[in-house]
């Protein structure tokens, strides 16, 4: 994903090193050096050739650009048929509710006691996402992740989690009064430890 970064960051510096250069280079090569001299018109004038150069080649970048960024977006809306797990996340001020359909079990979460979103590692859970009240926004910083929880609308996205380990989320719209304590966790276990947490909590398998 990195890579993805790179290549807007690059162009981004390309396109400002050749308009300011530019901009340099008119300042210096047609500065008026004696304000009593009257500088004489541009010999430069309807060049056809010119024109449809600095018009094209915008053109080609921004295109290639959307390219690049229709193929991550792809990657990133794309969601399994048949996903290993499925958490309904529901979004509520001031916290979250994570259900897991299949094991029958719900972990809710207050602003005192932030709630713990536990996926199995290297496997492929489905995340059905949406809001009870107002508009909130799940993010995981550590997955470069963040996607709006809508009132009377599921937002469906996977997630992949491929290191075991622990990592803190937030709600990251502005919710209301205590906005800043809707935080949660994600917790990232091995298939077995994921299995013992699923009956640790009356659930099955």
């Amino acid at each position: 994903m990195l890579g993805d970064w790179k290549v807007f960051v690059f162009a981004g510096i390309a396109v400002y090193a050749i308009v300011a250069g530019l901009i340099v280079w008119s300042a210096v090569a047609y500065r008026c050096r004696d304000p009593s001299i009257r500088q004489s018109r541009s010999t430069v004038h309807e060049n056809a050739k010119l024109e449809i150069t600095w018009t094209v080649i915008p053109i080609l970048i921004v295109i290639g650009l959307f390219i690049k960024t229709y193929i991550v977006e792809a990657k990133v809306e794309a969601v399994k048929p048949h996903p290993a797990q499925i958490v309904d996340v529901v979004g509520y001020r001031w916290s979250w509710r994570f259900t897991y359909p299949r094991n029958g079990v719900v972990v809710n979460g207050t602003t005192a006691s932030a709630p713990t979103l536990v996926l199995p590692v290297n496997e492929t859970t489905r995340i059905d996402l949406t809001s009870s009240d107002v508009i909130h926004s799940f993010w995981v910083p550590a997955f470069l992740f963040k996607r709006d929880a809508n009132p009377g609308m599921i937002n469906v996205f996977d997630f992949k989690p491929t290191r075991i380990g622990t990592y803190p989320g937030s709600c990251a719209e502005f919710c209301g009064t205590f906005h800043a304590l809707m935080d949660f966790k994600v917790r990232v276990v091995s298939q077995a430890d994921f299995a013992r947490w699923i009956r640790s909590q009356g659930g099955k398998l």
